[in-house]
């Protein structure tokens, strides 16, 4: 069973935002300072290239007692025993998925309608990010911002957890856990831009660990 606590904070990946830097190095950092959940995203590497991060990156993971999620590819999350996948709607369906994953393997995916929410949790999604929260640069494809309430809709149609994501930085992070019950948020740019990574998860781990 998912723990929410495990979703309080995703970590993103982006090379491209991280370099010069070896995003290795960056998701290490993360991880040191707490971030509980990576998600791999290279969305114009090969499978191999991403298999061969994804590699380094479960050493790291595994280390911190850390979730490793890969984006799109359920085939290379397989390949590098990754935790689970995080798909989307043009990705292979979750309940097909679901029909073929291994025990104990997790599947994300995005929505902002609380309607398709409730589907893709029947189908089998053991969590769902929603968004876009607040406005981004580093999904060019992420359609119209939500806000605290579009967020909100959704986690009170769902029981799983529901994290925030899309333009989050340290100031969304805390509106998010102040004023939704949202399980956590997903960071790319705040983690993966600063030049203190393991500062911007803290803070962005601070106010969840503040809720009462």
């Amino acid at each position: 069973m998912l723990n929410p606590e495990q979703l309080r904070l995703i970590v993103i990946t982006d090379e491209r935002l991280a370099a010069p830097r070896s995003l290795v190095d960056v998701v290490r950092a993360a991880v040191e300072a707490g971030a509980p959940a990576i998600q791999l995203r290279a969305k114009d590497a090969t499978a191999r290239e991403t298999a061969e991060l994804g590699h380094r990156l479960r050493d790291v993971t595994t280390r911190a007692n850390a979730l490793l999620f890969v984006n799109d590819r359920f085939d290379v999350a397989l390949a590098i025993d990754a935790d689970g996948v995080h798909v989307g709607p043009d990705d292979i369906p979750v309940a097909a998925l679901r029909r073929i994953a291994p025990p104990g393997f997790l599947i994300g995916t995005s929505t902002d309608e609380p309607g398709e929410a409730t589907r893709l949790v029947s189908e089998g999604a053991d969590y769902i990010g929603c968004g876009t929260v607040y406005p981004t640069s580093t999904k060019v494809d992420a359609g119209q911002t939500i806000g605290l309430n579009g967020l909100q809709t959704v986690v009170d149609a769902v029981e799983v957890p529901v994290v925030g994501i899309g333009g989050v930085d340290e100031h969304g992070a805390r509106e998010i856990a102040e004023h939704t019950t949202a399980a956590g948020v997903a960071a790319i740019g705040a983690v993966m831009r600063t030049t203190d990574p393991g500062r911007a998860v803290s803070a962005m781990l601070r106010p969840f660990e503040q809720r009462h």
